[in-house]
């Protein structure tokens, strides 16, 4: 199945996309900003032919909710009224470290790193989907 995650943010919202054996995740794209946002994605997921979506649920690290996690929420209702895919909810603790960890040693400019960002922390979403998914 071809998953394609979401990491959802007001300025910034990264997509990665998964192989068709679901043991690879790649980034994929980051959308600037919040117009047309929606139609991007229904865009992605046709182009992709993205079977189901992994959307990043950005928990406390003592596992409580947010305000961000409250706006995911109301993201994944919209998302819900316009797609007839499934759509996951995954824990995305530490996916922005584990991101930026990655781009460490890439020789970018700060700029050009941070337009990356938001896609490798989709992947890394991505990737622990199908960790857990592939250990059960």
């Amino acid at each position: 199945m071809r998953y394609l995650a979401i990491d959802y943010g007001t300025k910034h919202t990264g997509l990665a996309i998964c192989d068709r054996n679901e043991t690879i995740a790649s980034p994929l794209a980051v959308i600037e900003g919040q117009k047309e946002l929606l139609q991007k994605i229904l865009n992605v997921v046709k182009t992709e032919n993205a079977e189901a979506i992994v959307l990043g649920l950005p928990l406390n690290m003592d596992g409580s909710q947010g305000f961000q996690t409250k706006l995911v929420f109301q993201f994944a209702e919209q998302l819900r009224k316009l797609l007839d895919i499934p759509i996951h909810l995954q824990d995305e603790r530490l996916s922005s470290f584990g991101a930026e960890e990655k781009l460490s040693s890439v020789e970018l400019t700060r700029g050009k790193k941070r337009k990356r960002l938001d896609a490798i922390a989709a992947a890394e979403i991505l990737q622990a989907f199908l960790e857990q998914k592939n250990a059960q």
